[in-house]
């Protein structure tokens, strides 16, 4: 394997996971626009794809894109109760994302097990604080492209058998 075949399987690599991330920020989206509009936070759709947009910067970006819908809802109504509401929505979509989402993606396009996104940021985030949950997603992206290519490569071509195989032997 020349370094040629290196650089483009971690290339694809990483874009499968840049589409996995893409993806997963659009339905993170869609989860937002729809607990918005529940709750009638003004300016629903505005927040939602702020949100969307954010989720792409790991660990701050949902914690930002939850400002917006929280300071909508305590002006717009000025009690607790909206606020609250808010909080329960982000609990919700973090939950939702982080175990469900996020794994789901990842295995469809990226070909990461699910049990491999859950648990591998654990694991390195407790190995490498913060640093290792931040790399952990790509790092298993590429991880699993080489893990995938390498089974290509030892897996015999159809059709390329032995003459004894053929015969049936």
């Amino acid at each position: 394997m020349n370094f040629g075949d290196h650089l483009r399987t971690t290339g694809v690599a990483l874009k499968n996971w840049a589409v996995a991330q893409l993806q997963d920020s659009l339905a993170v989206g869609v989860l937002w626009l729809t607990g918005l509009y529940i709750l009638h936070v003004p300016l629903a759709l505005l927040w939602a794809v702020i949100a969307a947009v954010l989720q792409i910067v790991p660990h701050f970006g949902p914690i930002l894109g939850l400002l917006g819908p929280g300071l909508a809802a305590t002006i717009g109504w000025m009690d607790w109760e909206h606020p609250l509401g808010v909080l329960v929505l982000y609990a919700i979509i973090a939950v939702l994302d982080g175990l469900l989402l996020q794994p789901y993606i990842m295995k469809r396009t990226a070909k990461v097990p699910i049990w491999a996104s859950v648990f591998t940021p654990i694991v390195l985030g407790v190995l490498w604080p913060f640093w290792g949950v931040l790399v952990a997603p790509p790092l298993l992206a590429v991880f699993y492209a080489y893990r995938e290519r390498n089974n290509k490569i030892q897996q015999p071509a159809p059709g390329k058998n032995d003459a004894n195989h053929a015969q049936g032997q």
